[in-house]
């Protein structure tokens, strides 16, 4: 594995104070991740280019654009048209994870999740986007 293949950079997008403060804690602390957060779709897309992610961490339910919708924004930027994103949400429904795998997604992940396994399972889809891509 080279060095271009370990994740390091990581855009989360997260409305919620709360959840954003756990999940810095997990994924910067604990993961060791370069971790740029966000608390809406539009600050996302102004800070994209100063952090250039090599994986997305999205919230599916944000006022003003959600997820999704922010997804689909950064997919028409020039360089993140295959960048991994993952949904981090509460709505894991069979048929709404098969949807957010739908619209592009390289996982999900059920919220409330676990601060102490997140890097892991940020890791782990990370490598089965890479086995994928």
């Amino acid at each position: 594995m080279t060095p271009d293949n370990r994740l390091e950079r990581i855009l989360m997008i997260e409305d919620e104070p709360d959840i954003r403060a756990v999940a810095e804690l997990a994924l910067e602390a604990i993961g060791g991740f370069e971790l740029t957060a966000c608390e809406s779709g539009q600050q996302a897309l102004e800070r994209i280019g100063e952090c250039k992610p090599q994986l997305i961490l999205l919230d599916v339910m944000m006022p003003g654009m959600d997820g999704p919708a922010t997804l689909q924004a950064i997919r028409c930027m020039p360089g993140y048209a295959e960048t991994p994103a993952v949904f981090m949400t509460a709505k894991v429904q069979n048929d709404e994870v098969q949807g957010y795998l739908a619209q592009g997604a390289a996982g999900v992940i059920p919220k409330p999740f676990d601060p102490l396994t997140l890097a892991d399972q940020i890791r782990e889809i990370w490598n089965q986007a890479g086995a994928i891509g």
